[in-house]
């Protein structure tokens, strides 16, 4: 009843937010939420209302515990602002950025459209973010205000991870996982470290970005995304070719195999990709050992428009379509990555889920975790607990 009133709420709210800006209201109304979630009580009730904590939500992933399998994907809070916030709406996990080494401004504002008869968005950000440095410091901090004192040489037990992952490779989450488990520790939000290019840095020197982003989010983020797959960063998709994605996930993981503790690293794919090139990435991703793929980003495409959202495309340009016209086409990347990697690479599945029964389809094409974004923005706060409620 309480959460129906909320979603009635919600619905109301949503319409005065809706005659705003799209990335204006995006601001205003987690500043709200921000607010509100800085007096106690409130964040107290807020989260009694929308946190699911059902043991049977959890799921054990790349050696790390989720509290749940419903994440909130990179580019709804690029700068890990709102982090308290999504994780008092029961987000099991977040995935910050895309974080690029040098901040930068993005795009040309307006960047960000609503196609509400599809309830879909556009967006052409361009990794708009703070940089490196200072996302690293939010997530210091996050970090030591999150983690409770634990007690001295505790170790997380050795787990394999990846296609062939040698046995002493291990990961020991920020907060929760086994290592939470042994300090009678409840589990916590995972984060993920999205990372990314300048857009002024060349495709051949892309690698370095890479390297730079991992190097600083090591110690403050459970797992990282390789963004190679955003169609608002000139040229950046040309480094989903074979060649370039080995020299960048070769570099990061050569420099995770030399740390005493390692974390996963996952690629984050397009839903536009050939047969040809899914392939190269399944024959990668074994190569490589790769933990896991993202699948997948927003698309080029402007298939299964209804005619007045194709109207405004028009006007709109370019961008990232995302939301329920995604859907299809995001699942049938999903089932194909699944069977080309014959299901050993656990994929993070996202594109179109607003509902427990979009989720559900993931799941049912081999999806280990599912992601929401535009779903959220449409469905509102209550999203994470009414999937999972109606997870099977």
């Amino acid at each position: 009843m309480i959460c129906f009133t909320f979603a009635r709420m919600y619905t109301l709210v949503r319409k005065v937010f809706f005659l705003m800006d799209a990335e204006r209201a995006h601001y205003l109304s987690m500043n709200a939420l921000r607010f509100f979630c800085g007096i106690p009580p409130i964040r107290s009730a807020i989260s009694a209302v929308f946190s699911p904590n059902e043991q049977s939500l959890k799921r054990e992933q790349f050696g790390l515990t989720f509290k749940n399998p419903i994440g909130l994907g990179a580019g709804f809070d690029k700068n890990a602002t709102y982090l308290r916030e999504l994780e008092t709406l029961g987000f099991g996990f977040v995935e910050i950025g895309t974080v690029t080494p040098l901040p930068q401004e993005g795009n040309e504002k307006p960047r960000l459209f609503r196609l509400p008869e599809d309830k879909a968005l556009i967006n052409r950000m361009g990794f708009n973010n703070d940089g490196v440095k200072v996302v690293r410091k939010r997530l210091e901090e996050w970090k030591t205000n999150t983690t409770p004192h634990l007690p001295a040489g505790r170790q997380a037990r050795p787990r394999a991870a990846g296609l062939g992952a040698p046995p002493e490779q291990v990961y020991q989450p920020l907060v929760g996982g086994e290592f939470g488990k042994q300090a009678g520790i409840q589990g916590k939000m995972i984060i993920g470290g999205n990372i990314g290019k300048n857009k002024v840095t060349p495709n051949e020197d892309a690698w370095k970005d890479y390297e730079i982003c991992f190097n600083e989010l090591f110690d403050v983020v459970d797992y990282f995304v390789v963004n190679v797959s955003s169609p608002n960063t000139p040229g950046l998709r040309a480094l989903q070719d074979k060649d370039s994605l080995l020299k960048i996930l070769g570099t990061l993981q050569q420099n995770n195999k030399q740390r005493p503790v390692q974390k996963p690293i996952l690629l984050k794919i397009a839903p536009d990709l050939t047969d040809g090139q899914l392939q190269d990435i399944a024959s990668l991703a074994e190569e490589i050992q790769l933990d896991g793929i993202v699948s997948s980003n927003t698309t080029i495409s402007r298939e299964n428009l209804s005619e007045l959202s194709k109207a405004q495309v028009e006007t709109i340009g370019m961008g990232g379509l995302s939301g329920k016209p995604l859907k299809s086409a995001s699942d049938e990347i999903l089932k194909k990555i699944v069977l080309l990697t014959k299901g050993k690479v656990p994929v993070i599945a996202s594109g179109g889920i607003f509902t427990a029964s979009d989720a559900q389809d993931k799941f049912d094409h081999g999806a280990a975790l599912v992601q929401v974004w535009t779903g959220f923005i449409y469905e509102g706060p209550g999203i994470v607990t009414k999937i999972c409620k109606g997870l099977k």
